[in-house]
């Protein structure tokens, strides 16, 4: 038996070991390295194979424009495979196919949003289904390695539309597991050089200390998950203190206290849970969060798909009952549309224990509709172009605007 002394000295140097080089770091990379040519580029990520239903399918991987400097891309829909399942049919590894799937109706002629007055598929951006970043499933420090080099590839890109208002494209994430979010966060927080706001839909907190999920057998990879990759962001200073939100929540605690909650207040967020919709409504929910973030600070808008209930989205590794409806979800993300995004995801769709409807992929599509809508109307909005003479109406159809 090893004595207490010796146990802590133990733990005391993997510590410090672990500080030295952590699997955390955040890969230094400048924007389009030079010494990567586009065949480098090519070996590197044009190795996933990807179904692609989304309308127009103009690429397939990050190759086909990371070095074009002819296709517009101010908005870009990588779709992230899943980190952690070990084998291939688990988790949430096909969530992004199931949604390119449930999306095959988002097509340009019947895609006029009438609660916005414009269609996002027809306006002066151009939305690209850029295809899977190939990530390993069997080493997590890998994959988030790869993960942030490719956030940080597609982000270094110049939009083909030059304003003020858009330096960068803006991703949006669909499918996979959550701990994407690390590496979206960091890529944003070294192009934009500032924290990030988070506006975070879910059941769960995820900013848990690695160390609430116990294990015999600890390790700096074990440690980064699902659950914790908010947690790390705080850490390394990535998210905005302050200025960040829950909603949904409705989550069991660790142990037999608060202290889940305070850690949480510690990272800054406002927690709005998911009983509270029935005290004051979506527009209550739309109130606080824009009270606690404001219209100006860049903003991650990240979705796990478990925020809704799983007898309506069953879909999902995680399910908890006395979720919210699509519709509420629906009503309080388009009550957003005044949020400065700056990236986005919708995660979590594991198809798996989906119904036969494929009801939670359906949703997810929607959802990714309805931000896409949102990002593109306020793009146009700040550069006095949005339809209904720049006043967010529609009043020129003889339609009343679809308000909370």
């Amino acid at each position: 038996m090893f004595s207490s002394r010796a146990t802590i000295l133990f733990v005391c140097f993997w510590l410090s070991a672990a500080k030295a080089s952590s699997f955390y770091d955040n890969p230094e990379q400048d924007p389009l390295p030079p010494e990567d040519s586009p065949e480098d580029l090519y070996k590197k990520w044009d190795f996933e194979t990807s179904i692609i239903f989304v309308y127009p399918p103009k690429c397939t991987g990050v190759f086909h424009f990371t070095h074009s400097n002819l296709i517009p891309i101010p908005f870009l829909n990588p779709y992230p495979q899943p980190l952690t399942p070990p084998s291939l049919p688990q988790g949430a590894r096909f969530g992004p196919r199931a949604i390119r799937a449930a999306s095959a109706r988002q097509i340009p002629f019947r895609s006029f949003n009438p609660r916005r007055g414009l269609n996002p598929y027809t306006t002066l951006f151009t939305i690209l289904d850029c295809g899977d970043m190939p990530l390993t499933p069997f080493d997590n420090a890998l994959a988030l390695h790869q993960m942030t080099s490719a956030y940080q590839t597609l982000n270094s890109r110049s939009p083909a539309v030059t304003h003020p208002s858009w330096p960068y494209p803006k991703l949006l994430s669909l499918g996979g597991d959550h701990s994407i979010a690390l590496a979206a966060l960091r890529s944003l927080h070294k192009i934009y050089g500032q924290p990030i706001a988070v506006v975070h839909f879910d059941a769960h907190l995820d900013t848990w200390h690695p160390a609430k999920y116990p294990s015999a057998w600890q390790s700096a990879q074990s440690d980064f998950t699902h659950g914790s990759m908010f947690w790390i962001a705080s850490n390394e200073g990535l998210i905005l203190n302050g200025s960040s939100a829950h909603a949904g929540l409705r989550t069991r605690l660790s142990g037999d206290g608060w202290e889940d909650w305070e850690d949480d207040e510690r990272q800054g967020f406002l927690r709005i849970t998911a009983d509270e919709i029935d005290d004051f409504g979506p527009s209550g929910v739309v109130e606080r969060i824009l009270e606690r973030v404001g219209t100006e600070v860049p903003v991650y808008l990240s979705l796990d798909i478990d925020v809704l209930d799983p007898g309506i989205c069953p879909g999902t590794g995680t399910p908890e009952p006395g979720g919210w409806t699509s519709r509420e979800v629906i009503r309080i993300l388009r009550g957003l549309e005044s949020l400065n995004v700056v990236g986005a995801d919708i995660v979590e769709v594991a198809p798996a224990y989906d119904g036969a409807g494929e009801q939670t992929a359906l949703v997810a599509a929607q959802v990714g509709y309805e931000i896409l809508t949102s990002i593109v109307g306020r793009g146009l909005k700040e550069m006095g172009k949005e339809p209904g003479g720049g006043t967010g109406t529609v009043e020129n159809l003889g339609r009343k605007r679809d308000e909370l």
